[in-house]
């Protein structure tokens, strides 16, 4: 960060770029980033952390409350873990062997209660388990970051953007993800 980031203030001053967001930090690394900014003027304007039920990291470390009360939007990758919390998935129907999405396949049978209830939450609203996992994401503050490869994904996404999760929900949803215990940690990522 104090390496890297005095680089960006002249290509702020000179209007080459109008935002600077940061991924994969930490709140200390976020912290000094924005001081650094913040001597010129700038600010960290966006964090970008993988963030889902499975792995909530960024939120344990105080990370979604700096932004919230810094205004920095927050937006979260991974929400679905590859398509894990899409209740597509099963030990039964485990994803393609040899993708680098079977590393989830060992944690499909942990995953179970939790993606048949949020499959039960979105049938009452008629929406997906994937829907609940994206509702929950925005419910927490976050933009989730989703990838879109069929038309019938946008969808999904709407339809999320209309759930109204009560706090009851999130809250069971969280203690079975926790009772899930799996590591989604990415080898990429370094400690919150």
């Amino acid at each position: 960060m104090a390496k890297w980031t005095p680089l960006l203030i002249p290509l702020l001053e000179s209007g080459r770029i109008r935002h600077v967001g940061v991924s994969n930090h930490n709140l200390t690394e976020i912290a000094l980033t924005d001081r650094i900014l913040g001597e010129a003027g700038f600010r960290v304007e966006a964090v970008q952390n993988h963030y889902s039920l499975l792995y909530r990291s960024s939120e344990r470390a105080g990370i979604l409350d700096h932004c919230r009360a810094h205004d920095v939007r927050f937006f979260s990758y991974l929400v679905l873990e590859q398509g894990a919390l899409t209740g597509r998935y099963s030990p039964a129907h485990p994803m393609p062997a040899g993708s680098s999405r079977a590393v989830y396949n060992c944690m499909l049978p942990r995953l179970r209660a939790l993606t048949n209830r949020m499959a039960a939450i979105g049938e009452d609203r008629g929406a997906s388990a994937a829907d609940v996992a994206t509702a929950w994401a925005i419910a927490k503050g976050t933009t989730p970051i989703i990838g879109v490869t069929k038309a019938g994904h946008l969808d999904g996404l709407v339809r999320a953007l209309g759930i109204d999760l009560a706090g009851e929900e999130i809250a069971e949803l969280e203690a079975l993800a926790d009772a899930a215990d799996v590591d989604t940690r990415g080898s990429w990522e370094h400690d919150m």
